[in-house]
């Protein structure tokens, strides 16, 4: 590589992030990259990022929570998220939303965005789509809370939603209903 060449971005070394040990979270190499460069400063944010081939290679970007002594809520919703059926490999589609209280970190939404983009070539049951996002959130960013509802548009004439939640929601915090009306077919 010669002096004046960029370092490989993250979106080039899908396999391993900067500083990504063998066995390494993406969450564990995103806080080293973080302390490395000295400012925290997020991996996607702001720079060009491919869209990671699939939800093990994307990278999640946690950065430090702006509020850390309140209790409060974020949601993400995408009304739009895909991924493959693992028997016909036909695309299925979903409205998610991804709710939780925050402890030390957040999680950085153009990587999140990233992430769930990723899902659009992953065969997997509904089920284990949802879940399994919901515990790698809950494991990377140790939220006090989180909850994911997956509402799966139908396939095979049956609708399937899928709920997950780490535990109890913290006392006093707010939070309201997902809004996501239940299929109803032409009805």
């Amino acid at each position: 590589m010669s002096d004046d060449a960029e370092p490989p971005t993250p979106a080039q070394t899908p396999a391993s992030g900067p500083g990504q040990a063998s066995g390494q979270t993406s969450a564990q190499a995103s806080a080293q990259t973080s302390e490395s460069s000295g400012h925290g400063a997020p991996l996607h944010l702001g720079q060009h990022s491919a869209l990671p081939s699939s939800p093990e290679e994307a990278v999640l970007d946690y950065v430090p929570n702006p509020r850390p002594e309140s209790l409060f809520l974020v949601r993400f919703a995408a009304p739009e998220f895909t991924s493959l059926c693992p028997v016909t490999g036909q695309p299925d589609f979903a409205h998610l939303v991804i709710d939780y209280a925050p402890g030390a970190t957040i999680v950085e939404s153009k990587s999140l965005k990233l992430f769930l983009g990723s899902f659009r070539n992953h065969a997997g049951f509904h089920e284990a789509v949802t879940v399994g996002i919901g515990e790698r959130l809950f494991a990377e960013m140790a939220p006090k809370w989180l909850r994911i509802g997956g509402y799966w548009y139908p396939r095979g004439g049956i609708p399937i939603d899928v709920f997950w939640q780490s535990g109890p929601a913290p006392a006093g915090l707010w939070v309201p209903e997902q809004g996501v009306a239940p299929y109803r077919g032409r009805g």
